[in-house]
């Protein structure tokens, strides 16, 4: 079982991200940013996430321009995100998982996942696309392989994997590709999930119903190996651990998340909840073509050419 990838990125001091990140304001001083109020810090982060959308641009991380910056305060922005995203014709369709895997915790400083939303606008059956996706406005993308659970009926916090499994109904494998609006992917915990939990898309391949044998799909969700290849040559493997010891342990995570936080939208049937790399997430580029293999468990592998 190999054990779960780090990433060779190191964290360097606050002063030295500073330096190297332009400093963006929306309008909003950097002295202005540090004594703003709550609610101003809210509105502020807001509107740059949203203005980021589609700009290709980068910023300086929220941590560094906001006077206690954490966690909390990065979940009631991104509530304001989903308000005004759904507000512009957008539908929050499900949930992204972040850093599940604990490799890469040290390199952020952060403790444990995050979650954000994903929408009808950035979910897409891989195949209806012609196997494609281009890379439009994206500051230093990156390609993730991952396992999505289609949520049938609403999970509750304290349920064993049995009855975890039994609020799904199908699953599938898929590619997430994400971004960094903050340079070198240096950032907070708080600042992903801020700027809308580096989500970019969601890329479905074929939908699995598990319905005839949840004992066996519980024993192959824990238990199965991938390979991520690109036709440059680069390779990188992984194992359904790797996220938390499982996709059903990642679920886990986030019922108990959501259940501890009221002012999150708790899970609702229909939602569909990517459960995070299981490999390190790649660089990716135009004309590239990846493709991943799955050992362990009756998923194909998918290939996507990037444009």
């Amino acid at each position: 079982m190999p054990a779960a990838i780090a990433t060779t990125v190191a964290q360097p001091g606050l002063i030295a991200i500073l330096a190297a990140c332009e400093r963006h304001s929306n309008g909003m001083g950097h002295d202005q940013m540090l004594k703003a109020t709550h609610a101003q810090k809210v509105d502020a982060i807001a509107t740059e996430a949203m203005d980021l959308l589609g700009s290709g641009r980068q910023v300086a991380p929220f941590a560094l321009r906001f006077v206690n910056f954490d966690l909390k305060l990065a979940y009631e922005a991104l509530a304001e995100i989903r308000t005004r995203r759904q507000l512009r014709g957008e539908t929050a369709i499900g949930r992204k998982l972040g850093f599940t895997n604990r490799g890469i915790w040290a390199a952020h400083e952060i403790s444990g996942p995050i979650w954000s939303y994903i929408y009808d606008t950035t979910v897409f059956d891989l195949a209806a696309v012609g196997g494609t996706y281009t890379l439009t406005a994206l500051t230093e993308p990156r390609i993730e392989p991952e396992i999505a659970l289609h949520i049938a009926r609403v999970p509750h916090a304290g349920m064993n994997d049995d009855e975890l499994l039994g609020c799904i109904d199908w699953v599938c494998h898929a590619f997430e590709i994400v971004h960094s609006v903050f340079r070198n992917w240096h950032f907070t915990a708080a600042d992903a999930v801020a700027a809308h939990g580096l989500h970019v898309a969601f890329l479905l391949g074929e939908q699995h119903d598990i319905s005839a044998d949840r004992a066996a799909w519980r024993r192959m969700l824990s238990g199965f190996d991938v390979k991520l290849s690109c036709d440059t040559g680069a390779v990188r493997e992984g194992h359904a651990s790797n996220v938390l010891g499982g996709p059903l342990s990642a679920l886990r995570f986030l019922v108990r998340e959501l259940a501890n936080d009221p002012a999150s939208a708790p899970l609702r049937a229909g939602e569909l909840v990517s459960t995070g790399t299981l490999t390190a997430a790649m660089p990716v580029e135009p004309g590239q073509n990846w493709s991943t293999e799955i050992a362990g468990a009756p998923m194909q592998g998918l290939k996507v050419r990037l444009g």
